[in-house]
């Protein structure tokens, strides 16, 4: 008996950790076919920004009605069914041939890729809940594999001058049976209710929408902290290659060092980050790990020196890691409020982060130098501090 329970623990957490890789394989998995993509297609660059904003923009809409989708069918369901289809939106995205065809199949990516994200965090809060101990952090640790494994596969195929429609096909319909036989194991809606258990008196709260108004200023101030956490890393891979190279002078293979060591960094951390987690509680984990994202890149900015700032880009990776994960689990665990429905609210505001840090710290560089626009994520990383007592909300 006490195995067979193991087992189905086991079984529920895998099944998670596997959407979250999953999920990084789709999200990298077509990033290194971007010059060729825009090469076939004769796209200049500013169409082919407008066609990037298809996906985040995607997400932003789709993290808006998924708490209500996870809350009446399950999280489950939602993760598996999402799950496949995102895989399967890396087809049409290998097979667009022109300009309104990309940003219409990147923007189907994104959706499917909110919906999913949003699902399997409710479903890894409610796994959390079951076992009694952090995980999240090691699931996030799980999509930075993916992410990085996606990544690498990508350039594999490109320096094999493997056609897009070819490689993305394959990469998509392999990834949707994983999705499809891998998530077996996924809490349903009974098991899931059963985690929450002991939420049962507030949850009337969180239905006739009580809970749900209270909470309010915490999954604010939440979403804050992620939209700190998210803007500061997409300026980690958008903006180091370009600050090392033509700010700092260094050649073209050590400027990729710098988000190489950020994202290295971040995956490491969050593999290990639940022991780190329970040891000492997320509250603290937020503020040393702000004060370290902060103290790094500021020194790293201030050194003016490639090796140092690949340092304190590196540090700043370790030490946002864990805002993502302790953000959602305490949003997922807000009492009365449906974890889904927590989720999508920081969700929602979070990732604005990656739709304004891009144009952002580049409107910032164009006024004081990209140096000074860096800064930006110093700031962030700072408030992500001053804000981190809003984790202590969250039900443990």
């Amino acid at each position: 008996m006490v195995s067979d329970a193991i087992g189905r623990r086991w079984t529920a957490r895998a099944a998670v950790r596997t959407t979250f890789c999953v999920h990084g394989l789709v999200s990298a998995a077509w990033v290194a076919r971007i010059p060729q993509i825009k090469a076939e297609l004769g796209l200049t660059e500013g169409a082919l920004g407008l066609a990037l904003l298809g996906s985040p923009v995607g997400v932003v809409i789709a993290v808006r009605f998924t708490g209500r989708i996870a809350a009446r069918w399950g999280s489950g369901p939602a993760t598996r069914a999402s799950g496949v289809a995102a895989a399967l939106a890396l087809v049409p995205l290998g097979l667009a041939g022109n300009l309104g065809a990309l940003t219409a199949a990147l923007a189907v990516l994104g959706l499917a890729l909110g919906v999913l994200d949003v699902a399997m965090n409710a479903q890894a809060v409610a796994v959390e809940r079951r076992e009694g101990r952090p995980l999240m952090s090691g699931m996030h640790g799980a999509w930075s594999i993916g992410a990085l494994c996606g990544a690498l596969t990508g350039s594999w195929a490109a320096h094999l001058h493997v056609p897009v429609p070819v490689h993305l096909g394959g990469a998509g319909a392999a990834l949707a049976l994983a999705a499809l036989l891998c998530t077996r194991g996924l809490l349903d809606g009974a098991a899931e209710r059963q985690a929450f258990a002991d939420d049962a008196d507030e949850g009337e709260g969180g239905r006739d929408g009580g809970a749900l108004r209270s909470a309010r200023w915490s999954l604010l101030l939440l979403g804050v902290i992620g939209l700190c956490s998210f803007l500061g890393e997409g300026a980690m891979a958008d903006w180091t290659a370009v600050y090392l190279r033509e700010t700092l002078g260094t050649g073209a293979g050590f400027a990729g060092l710098g988000y190489a060591g950020c994202a290295v960094a971040m995956a490491a951390a969050r593999l290990a980050g639940d022991r780190v987690i329970a040891a000492v509680g997320p509250v603290r984990v937020l503020r040393t790990g702000g004060l370290l994202a902060a103290a790094a890149l500021g020194a790293g900015l201030l050194s003016g020196d490639p090796v140092m700032s690949v340092i304190g880009f590196t540090l700043y990776g370790l030490g946002v890691a864990v805002v993502a994960p302790v953000t959602f689990g305490a949003a997922g665990n807000l009492p009365g409020v449906p974890a889904a429905t927590g989720i999508s609210w920081v969700t929602s505001i979070g990732y604005t982060g990656f739709l304004a840090g891009p144009p952002l710290i580049g409107f910032v560089a164009q006024g004081v130098g990209l140096t000074w626009a860096l800064a930006v994520p110093v700031a962030l990383a700072l408030l992500i501090t001053a804000l981190a007592g809003a984790a202590r909300t969250a039900r443990r």
